[in-house]
């Protein structure tokens, strides 16, 4: 099935997750790698299949809450269901950046302009990093500078998604977190290695709406989400 495609609805729901598959889901250093083994099996002659996961909060297309960064700040289990279920967003389309390239607010402008109309709570960014997905390219992603991150934030902005490992540069020698730090210690929430953000583009929505919704995970700093996207505002 496509999988922009919902089977039992004839509403358009774009599918913003990366797949989590053993060996093909990046992660930063020292954090879990992703595993799925089956524990029970029916062929095997078990009652039911079952399998244990390994991962951690920040595995796939996934949820950084306030605690992330901030021992004050808000777990991932009390954040607001009611704005993740579905929000209203905006995204900006910056394929033409390339490796390491910064993202100033001249190129957020138009975009905060639509954020404005429909009093948006989410921000999504379309690099185009996604099609380089678990390859060694992945962590050389364009990264946005703290300011527009700021300037978004007193827009309204709660949440700000990306199809990249992070908004902040990452380098094989540092990994800063000036955005994490400014968003997060400002109580939104980020959102992490989305996919299909250009097939959200190409559809062109006027009223486009995310789910993102994590884990209750009491007390965790972030989660996995499946996040999804379509047009209209319920």
């Amino acid at each position: 099935m496509p999988p922009d495609t919902a089977s039992h609805s004839s509403r358009v729901v774009v599918d913003l997750t990366h797949a989590l598959a053993p060996g093909q889901v990046p992660a930063c250093p020292g954090h879990p790698c992703y595993n799925a083994s089956l524990n029970f099996s029916l062929a095997n002659g078990d009652f039911a299949n079952v399998h244990t996961l390994t991962l951690g909060t920040h595995t796939g297309t996934h949820l950084d809450a306030p605690y992330h960064f901030f021992n004050n700040g808000t777990t991932v289990d009390r954040l607001d269901p009611a704005l993740l279920a579905a929000a209203p967003a905006v995204i900006v389309d910056l394929r033409a950046k390339g490796a390491h390239d910064l993202i100033d607010w001249s190129d957020l402008t138009d975009a905060a302009e639509e954020v404005r109309r429909r009093a948006a709570k989410v921000f999504l960014l379309c690099t185009g990093w996604s099609e380089r997905w678990n390859t060694a390219e992945y962590s050389r992603h364009p990264y946005v500078d703290a300011d527009a991150a700021r300037r978004l934030l007193d827009l309204g902005v709660r949440v700000l998604g990306l199809d990249t490992l992070s908004p902040d540069k990452v380098t094989p020698e540092e990994e800063c977190a000036d955005v994490h730090r400014v968003v997060l210690g400002n109580g939104g929430v980020i959102v992490e290695n989305l996919t299909n953000l250009d097939m959200v583009l190409e559809r062109g929505w006027k009223n486009l709406t995310v789910s993102l919704l994590p884990l209750s995970l009491a007390g965790c700093d972030g989660s996995p989400v499946r996040a999804v996207a379509w047009d209209g505002d319920q």
